[in-house]
């Protein structure tokens, strides 16, 4: 039997670690599926096709972990609860924070699991006019149709942007204690390049 002293203080330490890193391993094994492109092909309308392939998309794309850098204001979100990032950060002129306090002076190329604090080459907020932050699947497919409001891009370039990109892949591993999106990146792009090709339909506001 451990008697009272450090040894009793290491085990009490090292019970709560395992139990922290086993919640942690049921999160990541419970993400909820993303259904596949075929599960859409019983829908006959072609149009009506993309667009229910969209929302199932939108299950990622409203999600804390996109939503939470797609802000309708200058500041970021942070956790499943979106609450208002700590410290008071603003996107400054080019989504990377002020001269004072940019991104990558806290989030460093990769996450830092002992401070719980993402991290990505490239952190940044994503421009104002792609704000996804209390809109529907409907509304944010609208905005990512618009070379206007999503950098130039065609609908066909949205493919490997979400289903590749690896600063849109941090969704999916995003670090302790956060749920990643739903499905994996893989999926996500697949359902992008299956709603591209039945014409880019999106769903009802």
């Amino acid at each position: 039997m451990i008697s009272d002293g450090p040894f009793k203080t290491i085990a009490v330490i090292a019970a709560l670690a395992s139990s922290l890193c086993a919640a942690y391993a049921a999160s990541e094994t419970t993400t909820p599926a993303l259904a596949s492109p075929e599960s859409f092909a019983n829908i006959g309308e072609t149009e009506k096709r993309s667009a229910a392939i969209f929302t199932e998309l939108g299950k990622v794309l409203t999600h804390p972990r996109c939503t939470n850098c797609h802000p309708a204001g200058d500041r970021p979100h942070q956790g499943d609860n979106a609450r208002l990032h700590q410290p008071p950060v603003t996107r400054g002129a080019d989504g990377h924070g002020l001269e004072a306090m940019r991104c990558n002076a806290c989030h460093q190329n990769a996450n830092f699991e002992p401070g719980r604090m993402p991290g990505h080459p490239d952190w940044h907020l994503a421009p104002r006019e792609m704000a996804w932050e209390g809109k529907t699947a409907g509304d944010i497919c609208e905005q990512i149709k618009d070379p206007a409001r999503n950098g130039g891009r065609k609908v066909e370039d949205l493919i490997d942007h979400i289903g590749k990109d690896t600063l849109v892949g941090w969704a999916w591993k995003p670090g302790f204690g956060r749920a990643p999106a739903p499905g994996t990146q893989e999926q996500a792009g697949a359902l992008v390049e299956a709603w591209a090709k039945t014409g880019a339909a999106c769903p009802a506001p």
